[in-house]
């Protein structure tokens, strides 16, 4: 029970954090100036956003959670299954972000549940 709960917290933490890095992204606009000066001062911006500690404080329970995993888990049943955030990230930029998600995507998505129900099988 304690892997479920686990697996839902690296998929479900993982992807919203990075829906929500994305969100604060958005805001703060592409980079176009990669000298260091503006790297930094684009780095305070982005430290003022509010979105971009959500998701890194999300990301952070993700990777925390992902070591738990990996210490009761094996890694080849850990990383398929975690594609599922796959999944989630499509659902997430189609409902959170509002992203126009394609048919051929979709069908990706499905074609790697596909995979991991195959792996999830295979546990036992």
């Amino acid at each position: 029970m304690l892997e479920l709960i686990l697996l839902i917290c690296v998929i479900g933490a993982g992807t919203w954090g990075e829906l929500c890095v994305s969100r604060a992204m958005k805001a703060l606009g592409e980079v176009h100036d990669f000298r260091p000066a503006a790297l930094v001062q684009f780095a305070w911006r982005a430290a003022r956003v509010g979105w971009m500690w959500v998701g890194i404080s999300l990301m952070t329970v993700a990777f925390f959670s992902l070591l738990a995993l990996l210490s009761m888990e094996n890694v080849s049943f850990v990383v398929p299954v975690t594609a599922l955030s796959y999944a989630a990230g499509a659902i997430g930029a189609a409902l959170f972000l509002r992203e126009k998600v394609t048919k051929q995507r979709w069908l990706g998505v499905l074609v790697v549940c596909l995979g991991v129900t195959l792996v999830w099988l295979s546990r036992h």
